[in-house]
């Protein structure tokens, strides 16, 4: 089975298509949450980080993303070349302080749209 199958399989049936939505994005923001919380006991409590709660937490987060791709009709892996092609754009010679400030946004939605029509 594939992972974006056994997601399906998994996911509450719930009214309609808006409530599936709500249900992946809230699932991505309280996974997220999770995810900070533990990189936050890290830096205020010094608490040793446990990566294997990180990785639950990241894969948690894969499971909601999945969930709204299946919601969208999208591929994980278009998703993934869409924000590379992106990045490329927004840094065409590697991370640059400037470039993260004075984005293009003209240009990346366009790059954004482009990817789509292919």
């Amino acid at each position: 089975m594939e992972y974006n199958e056994f997601v399906e399989y998994l996911t509450a049936p719930l009214n309609n298509k808006h409530q599936d939505y709500m249900h992946a994005v809230l699932g991505i923001v309280t996974e997220a949450g999770e995810l900070a919380d533990a990189m936050k006991k890290n830096l205020a409590y010094r608490k040793e980080l446990d990566t294997v709660n990180i990785k639950e937490e990241l894969g948690d987060l894969m499971f909601y993303i999945q969930m709204a791709c299946n919601h969208f009709g999208f591929k994980l892996e278009d998703v993934i070349e869409t924000n590379i092609r992106k990045l490329q754009r927004r840094y065409p010679e590697g991370f640059d302080t400037f470039r993260a400030l004075n984005r293009d946004l003209i240009a990346e939605r366009e790059e954004l749209e482009d990817v789509q029509s292919d």
